[in-house]
Order: structure tokens, then C-alpha cells, then sequence
């Protein structure tokens, strides 16, 4: 079975319908929930993949202001260097673009809320993960920080008309996605309620912007749970390479 490590780095994000992909898709799940007092493993050893989710920290905040990304950082540098499986998501790659020699900081345009959709860049058609996917999936957003520089190597597979860099990959085996997946009905429920400012800089305001994406979660599904499927695939693929 394939064994994917999955950092929960704030429990307002945790792996949710994504989970269950993922382990339809016949993966077996190791959570690290590190607010919660879960230790992350100091390598990827024993591991055939890894998802990162995201949290109301910043990419930018120093070890002093939020010392449980430090671990985290340390295990997508590993990432990048060995090629391993990878999917991190929202805050997950920003601080994968981060180690891998790219840039985060705060949106020059605001905070992008609510359900939205992506484009798939010419890119995107040839990868095995992406490549399937619709010429413009739905997703949700809810991020305040952007990531204006891709990290060393990169390849841009997805964009919305706010913010360029959506999704990318590194390698053959890294995928970074600004955007949510993940998410229930109710996790979006509880941002909406906490992101005053968020939600303030969105057109919608917090009971449209719940509405519409209670109506976005099935077509996010149907566009991403196969996604997951594949992604799985990838990992089993590797590790089998590896073996």
C-alpha cells in the first residue's frame, strides 16, 4: 500500500475529502497534526509520498513567530532534493516555492476568496497528473499571501486572472497548489466566519460567499477526486521505481 505522510499544519485545514481520495485511490495516510503536538519525522524515510495543507500562518513569518513551519520547511527542501512525491497546498507551496528558491509575500491585489476557477496552462497538457484535468477546474481560494516568484526549475501549470502562479511543478514529482481542494462545505463555513478581512476585500459577502461554495464542492470533486487518484498513482509509481 502506499504510504503518504500528511502534514496538517493547522487544524483549520485538515485533509478533509482529499483524505478520502486518496485513500480511495488505495493510499494509507500518516497524519502529523503539528499545533497539536504531533512530531514531524526528521526525514521522508519510509514514506512514498507527502501532502502539505495550509493554515492561517504566513510563509513569511520567522521561526521565532511560527516555530512548527521550521520542521516543515526541512521536509520539502528534502522534497525538492530527492524528487519525492509531493503535494502541497495553499500554505503548503507557498513554503515549497519559498525553500526551492522562489518568493512569497503579500498579494498585491488583495485576498482571493471564495469559489473560483482556474486555467490550465499549455504546460499542464503533458503532465500526467494535470493533464486531465478540465480547462478550467473549479477550486476554492482563501489566501492572502501570493507567491510572486516560482522556485528554481519550475513549471507553471495553472493561473487565475488575480494571481499567475496557481500551480507548478518541480521535477517530475512536486506539485505546489495555491488554491484548496481539500475542503468541506463546513471548513469553508468556519474561514468565511473567522477572514473578516478576507471576505471584506471579496465582492461576495460571508453568507454568498458560503452559498456559492456549497454549490462549487461538487464540481470541485468531480474535477480533483481524480486528480487525487492519479497523483496516488505517481506515488505508487516512484516508490515501485525506488524499490
Amino acid at each position: 500500500m502506499t504510504r503518504l505522510l500528511v502534514v496538517v499544519v493547522h487544524e483549520t485545514d485538515p485533509v478533509a475529502r482529499l483524505g478520502g481520495w486518496l485513500r480511495d485511490a488505495g493510499a494509507e495516510l500518516d497524519e502529523r497534526h503539528i499545533t497539536t503536538g504531533d512530531e514531524l519525522p526528521s526525514a521522508l524515510d519510509g514514506f512514498d509520498g507527502m501532502v502539505v495543507l495550509g493554515g492561517p500562518q504566513s510563509a513569511m513569518d520567522d521561526e521565532a513567530t511560527s516555530p512548527e513551519l521550521v520542521g516543515v520547511r526541512d521536509l520539502l527542501r528534502q522534497a525538492l532534493a530527492a524528487d519525492f512525491p509531493t503535494l502541497a497546498i495553499c500554505l503548503g507551496a507557498q513554503l515549497l516555492a519559498q525553500v526551492g528558491g522562489g518568493k512569497v509575500r503579500e498579494g498585491i491585489d488583495g485576498p482571493e476568496v471564495g469559489a473560483l476557477l482556474v486555467a490550465k496552462r499549455d504546460a499542464a497538457y503533458a503532465d500526467p497528473v494535470f493533464g486531465p484535468l478540465p480547462l478550467t477546474p473549479d477550486v476554492l481560494q482563501f489566501h492572502h499571501d501570493e507567491i510572486s516568484e516560482l522556485p528554481t526549475g519550475a513549471v507553471l501549470l495553472a493561473s487565475s486572472p488575480m494571481y499567475v502562479n496557481q500551480a507548478y511543478r518541480v521535477g517530475q514529482h512536486v506539485y505546489g497548489l495555491q488554491f484548496h481542494i481539500e475542503t468541506a462545505p463546513e471548513i469553508v463555513h468556519e474561514w468565511a466566519e473567522r477572514d473578516v478581512v478576507g471576505v471584506a476585500a471579496s465582492p461576495h459577502d460571508r453568507e454568498t460567499i458560503c452559498r456559492l461554495s456549497d454549490e462549487a464542492h461538487p464540481h470541485v470533486e468531480a474535477a480533483w477526486a481524480p486528480f487525487a487518484a492519479r497523483f496516488t498513482d505517481l506515488v505508487s509509481a516512484r516508490a515501485r521505481q525506488a524499490a
